[in-house]
């Protein structure tokens, strides 16, 4: 069924509100390290913006998730929407008193990163409570989408106000774009738990041990989280910075051109997943997360050495369009196959390397980019990603001849150890 997760009961108000909460976050940042630049200059410090932000995914992404396994995800959600309101509304009195200093910028990015970290788990298993492991994929996709439209358009509003109400009413304004998910979510009945009822265990700090030392039972898991790793430590976050770099070498430095590039990939991303969901089937399975993971970093690695402006849209179109695909195609993946009283945890695993290796991705870059321009490191990080994948393929295939014939995981959901989905 074509755009199947749009039929079931609050899915559209909850992909509405987050989609919206995505566009606050993005235009938080627009507005935000814009100030921050022009107060301060410094380099370092917009390398800390960018840490502050990962690192809390890398360091408690699975603790996180133990309480999404535990607690109303709902609630879980409206915290973090809340401290997404508790950093714009501290930046706009900084703003407003023009008492800004960097331990306080620090501070407050650590704030927003929290935010984050803390919505990822509880809001892939209210996707699954709304919409059961039949429409996973649909509702993975879309909600990818969603937050791909809000990534697009929150800096552009960001942007916009800058120019005509300036920082501290934006910031202000920036509020507005969170109420409305934290509102919708004291209407819904879904918790993240209606379709697994029962008690769960306790978060505990060893849980990172235990998900860790058990994720290799779950091969179909470790090999998207392994692929998602590294996409996210070569190139991750990492790319968008760079882009002003390479739009003066194509002969584009003017905003209007840079803002095509950057649009670009976002573009990509939302015309695959509309186009995907109007298709109504595809297979969640990990050759189609390798698949479209080396179309990503082949994309990426032309992007690189291209000279005409046109080919690097196009390039960059490709790779979002890879880039979605594989991230909602791994989420499905971790969803369907983790075992149910744990897949907050294992959702915050997957988590920690998707999200949590992007904090290392600028200070890889940054490192390469030193040693062999930025051309070159950002082939190095394609080319890093293809290594890994072409490693991965060959080991799915090897597992391919000695295993039953593949499972569609839009039809039937396997999840135990003995027999995951790996095809």
């Amino acid at each position: 069924m074509r755009f199947v997760a749009l039929r079931a009961p609050w899915y559209k108000g909850y992909w509405a509100g987050g989609s919206l909460m995505m566009g606050g976050d993005n235009m938080e940042h627009a507005i935000t390290y814009w100030v921050m630049w022009q107060t301060f200059h410094s380099p370092i410090l917009a390398g800390l913006a960018v840490l502050t932000h990962w690192l809390p995914h890398l360091f408690f992404s699975i603790p996180l998730g133990g309480l999404a396994d535990r607690f109303d995800c709902r609630r879980l959600v409206q915290v973090s929407g809340l401290l997404f309101i508790t950093a714009s509304v501290g930046w706009g009195v900084l703003f407003a008193t023009n008492s800004l200093q960097p331990w306080e910028c620090v501070a407050l990015l650590l704030v927003h990163g929290f935010a984050s970290a803390i919505w990822k788990a509880p809001d892939q298993l209210m996707l699954y409570d709304m919409v059961g492991p039949e429409g996973v994929p649909s509702a993975v996709r879309l909600m990818a989408t969603g937050l791909t439209l809000g990534q697009l358009v929150g800096p552009a509003i960001g942007a916009l106000l800058l120019t005509t109400v300036g920082p501290t009413v934006a910031i202000f304004l920036n509020v507005l774009m969170y109420l409305p998910f934290i509102t919708y979510l004291f209407i819904t009945p879904m918790t993240g738990h209606v379709r697994d009822a029962g008690r769960r265990a306790a978060a505990h700090w060893s849980d990172i041990i235990s998900v860790l030392r058990d994720v290799p039972k779950y091969p179909a898991i470790l090999i998207v989280m392994i692929l998602q790793g590294a996409v996210a430590l070569f190139i991750g976050a990492a790319l968008m910075p760079l882009l002003p770099e390479f739009g003066g070498t194509l002969g584009v430095p003017d905003g209007a051109g840079y803002a095509v590039l950057i649009s670009s990939m976002a573009a990509g991303a939302l015309v695959s997943g509309i186009t995907l969901e109007a298709i109504g089937r595809i297979r969640a399975s990990v050759r189609v997360v390798i698949t479209t993971a080396i179309a990503y970093a082949l994309s990426i690695l032309v992007f690189a050495f291209s000279h005409s402006y046109a080919l690097s849209i196009v390039a960059l179109f490709v790779a979002g369009a890879g880039s979605l695909i594989t991230s909602s195609t791994s989420t499905t993946i971790v969803q369907l196959t983790a075992p149910p009283e744990r897949r907050g945890r294992f959702v915050g695993a997957a988590g920690m390397t998707s999200n949590g290796f992007q904090a290392g991705s600028g200070i890889l870059m940054g490192l390469l980019a030193g040693a062999l321009g930025v051309s070159g490191a950002v082939a190095f990080g394609a080319v890093g990603i293809l290594v890994v994948a072409a490693a991965l393929l060959v080991v799915v295939l090897a597992r391919g001849r000695r295993m039953p014939a593949p499972v569609t995981a839009t039809i039937q959901v396997v999840d135990t150890a003995s027999n995951p989905v790996v095809e």
